[in-house]
């Protein structure tokens, strides 16, 4: 039946060969017009996973506690201390300048110069909360007396180490950003990044002040900065790689094809993903690329068949009607296999993951249009000379004495030792990478190299402030109006103190902090007052000037926080401080009061690594069961399930354990790596399978037919993963750091699973016939008519 339908297909593309390659000319027009209309389209709320108890803690809140997605930005003496008339003028320029970028939530900026920033007193007058710095105070009419005074107000606040830098030579301004304006825009965060560098650090940074500025938009729009270099890299990978198809074919007009047709699929890519309103984000930049390897490999198998088909004297025609009809089975079902890999990534449930299965599937499916369809019937309006032919001929002749050597492993002797080994480095692999982390091994954005200004300016916050990058927010749930009740205050402060203890953990504010601050400064400073009020009266006075300030409590006190300022956004940071929170709230149990996890940019992290962790096994598992069920319907052979997946899951493993040792997390960057690398091995593993059938089709033995396959197909596949790991490899002088590391992984993988699919594979196969014999002959589809 399916030789039958390649037939039909066949017949009607190659007959129809103008009007085929027409019709592919002006979809590709028509996308080119969407794709050049592409923009880079970045989101925070993307990256939080829908239905997850820390964001539905955090969604619930999110009025009551502070924004996750926040800017910080610090004015900086570089020499001699904040606390001077140009000091405090700049702090207020730089403030005033924060306060009307756009999307910035202008009640909710914080710094010495802005209202909320008030301290408690007791004077003669009775107890009183007034600004830090009064509002008659303007920066011009600062004097040495004035600013001693905010000098004192700002410790006598508390903001020693929050607002101003502990060796007091900074000062922090924060603001919360609206992703979403009120007329519904979203917020650019490529021209946010823009103006941050514009209007705040190039008009304020010079000799005597640094602007060190962090936050998820900074973050985010310095990846995006960084990946307009993605693409000089991709054309360095895209460069080597056509030098090498001509090194392979040695024909100018090839090498165009082969780059063109995967091209043209990227094309369709981008104009789809702009048809159905979606942007590229910076972080999934490099999977358009990833696609594009993809479509390399398939074709330089097509070219492979095709010169060989010419070098054994067909016609240009005839060799591009067998290469159309004798890949089509094995290309289709390596690219359904990359489809289908790609799209388990809807299985995660973080939109920006959902958004690049998207992207990448589209990609895996219009190659097979454009790599499986498009190049066969391109090449059949080619023209080559007998020269040609003899040349190709010759130069398969060479190849073959290298791939002959590979048949070795079809030995059955050989097999067995070559499984043993396999077997041993696969057990190895996954003792070894048994420890590899989901989330982040690096302090700061590790997307970016250490040394990148934002990087810097983030050690240099975290050192000097008892809060920086990374936080994370505790929700204490109680009965309604709960101000009154000492009971909730001392169960706040308790765990507040404890979590003070717990490593990985800076600083800690909270509810139970500020009550401690107001009581002692309710009581003329008295040190031994900076306890909890036991007096419920007091305590709620306390309370309503507590909530003045967003984020520590609501009206009634039955929602008060607890703000963890932590050293890093480590995986192993976060994983350790959520782990002693679980066990606090298990161990100390007060009736009506409830710790919920978790807001803040560290819970939005913490509840990104549950989720990646909870997906990621049934994930990889529907990707091998929909692999078992695509060989088992082509071939019908439990022989081929085995070989095909067996081999594929060694290189995944040893994949992980690469990881493992290279301190490479399982992110929202690397997953899809991952899958990448599962759907390269299934191309290597269907086109050698593949081969193997038709050669048994004919009579041979299974070390023969191994022989020949790995003679056929061995070279084009030592060839494909060589290339691509040399281009991928380039990156690994990105600026990106994410993009370094997913070149060296995806070298990595390329080159494992060619070994996998020249060794592992063999030997398996081997094995499986002698221990499981054929009773009947074998079909070998899409393979028969030439």
């Amino acid at each position: 039946m399916l030789n039958k339908l390649v037939t039909r297909f066949e017949n009607w593309f190659f007959s129809h060969r103008a009007l085929t390659l027409g019709v592919f000319a002006v979809i590709t027009a028509v996308m080119a017009v969407f794709a050049v209309q592409l923009r880079m389209e970045a989101g925070f709320e993307k990256q939080m996973p829908v239905g997850h108890e820390y964001i539905e803690t955090f969604n619930k809140y999110k009025q009551e506690l502070f924004g996750a997605n926040r800017i910080t930005v610090v004015v900086r003496a570089r020499n001699g201390t904040i606390w001077t008339k140009d000091g405090l003028k700049r702090l207020a320029d730089v403030t005033q300048a924060v306060q009307f970028l756009p999307s910035v939530d202008r009640v909710n900026v914080s710094s010495l110069w802005t209202p909320g920033t008030f301290v408690n007193e007791i004077t003669e007058d009775g107890f009183k909360a007034e600004p830090v710095i009064a509002g008659n105070i303007t920066p011009d009419s600062l004097t040495p007396e004035i600013i001693e005074n905010i000098r004192k107000l700002t410790g006598a606040g508390g903001y020693m180490g929050s607002l101003v830098s502990r060796d007091q030579r900074g000062a922090m301004i924060t603001a919360e950003l609206n992703e979403v304006a009120p007329d519904g825009k979203k917020l650019d965060y490529i021209d946010f990044n823009r103006l941050l560098e514009k209007d705040i650090r190039s008009k304020f940074e010079d000799d005597k002040y640094e602007i060190q500025i962090i936050g998820f938009a900074k973050q985010i729009g310095d990846i995006a900065k960084g990946a307009s270099g993605v693409l000089e890299f991709c054309v360095i990978a895209l460069f080597l790689t056509a030098l090498a198809v001509y090194w392979y074919c040695h024909s100018l007009r090839l090498t165009v094809l082969v780059i063109m047709c995967s091209l043209t699929s990227m094309i369709w890519q981008f104009g789809a993903l702009r048809l159905i309103g979606f942007g590229l984000d910076p972080l999934a930049v490099l999977v358009p690329f990833l696609v594009f390897a993809i479509g390399v490999s398939h074709g330089v198998q097509q070219i492979n068949f095709f010169v060989r088909g010419v070098g054994n004297g067909k016609s240009v025609m005839t060799a591009a009607r067998a290469s159309f009809s004798g890949l089509l089975i094995p290309g289709v079902l390596a690219l359904i296999t990359a489809f289908v890999s790609f799209m388990t990534l809807m299985l995660v449930p973080i939109p920006m993951i959902r958004e690049l299965a998207i992207t990448a599937s589209l990609g895996v499916g219009f190659k097979i249009l454009t790599n499986l369809v498009m190049l066969p019937v391109a090449l059949s309006c080619l023209k080559f000379d007998e020269a040609f032919a003899k040349k190709a001929e010759r130069k398969r002749a060479q190849r073959i004495r290298w791939t002959k050597m590979l048949a070795f492993v079809a030995q059955p002797k050989n097999a067995v030792i070559t499984l043993c080994i396999a077997s041993v480095v696969f057990g190895v692999s996954l003792y070894e990478s048994r420890d590899r982390v989901v989330g982040t091994l690096q302090p700061g954005a590790p997307e970016l190299r250490a040394d990148s200004r934002f990087n810097l300016d983030a050690v240099s916050i975290t050192q000097n402030f008892d809060m920086g990058l990374d936080w994370l927010s505790i929700v204490v749930e109680s009965p309604p109006d709960s101000c009154s009740n000492p009971a909730v205050a001392t169960f706040v402060d308790n765990f507040s103190s404890h979590m003070r203890s717990v490593p990985g953990v800076t600083s800690v504010a909270s509810y139970s902090t500020l009550l401690r601050t107001n009581n002692q400064g309710g009581n003329e400073g008295y040190p031994k007052m900076n306890v909890v009020p036991i007096d419920g009266a007091n305590q709620a006075t306390m309370s309503v000037d507590i909530g003045r300030q967003r984020g520590y409590s609501n009206a009634d006190c039955s929602m008060t926080a607890v703000h963890m300022y932590l050293t890093d956004h480590k995986a192993t940071t976060i994983q350790n401080v959520i782990a002693d929170i679980k066990q606090y709230s298990a161990e100390n149990v007060i009736p009506g009061v409830k710790i919920r996890l978790a807001a803040g940019n560290a819970g939005v992290l913490a509840a990104t690594n549950d989720v990646l962790e909870k997906s990621e096994l049934p994930m990889m598992l529907y990707v091998y069961l929909a692999i078992i069920l695509l060989v088992f319907f082509v071939y019908r052979d439990f022989r081929a399930m085995i070989a095909c997946c067996f081999p594929l899951a060694i290189g995944t493993s040893i994949g992980y354990w690469f990881m493992e040792k290279f301190q490479i997390g399982l992110t929202v960057a690397t997953l899809p790596v991952m899958v990448l690398a599962v759907g390269i091995g299934v191309d290597y593993a269907f086109y050698i399978y593949n081969r193997l059938t038709l050669h048994l089709a004919m009579g041979e033995d299974i070390h023969s037919a191994m022989e020949h396959a790995l003679e056929f197909e061995g070279m084009a596949t030592i060839f494909t993963a060589l290339t691509l790991a040399i281009g991928v490899a380039t990156w690994s002088f990105s600026a990106l750091k994410f993009q370094a590391d997913m070149g060296k992984l995806l070298a990595f993988m390329f080159m494992i699973n060619l070994i996998m699919a020249l060794t592992a594979l063999p030997a398996l196969v081997v094995l499986l016939e002698k221990i499981f014999p054929r009773t009947s002959p074998v079909r070998a589809p899409g393979l028969f008519s030439h």
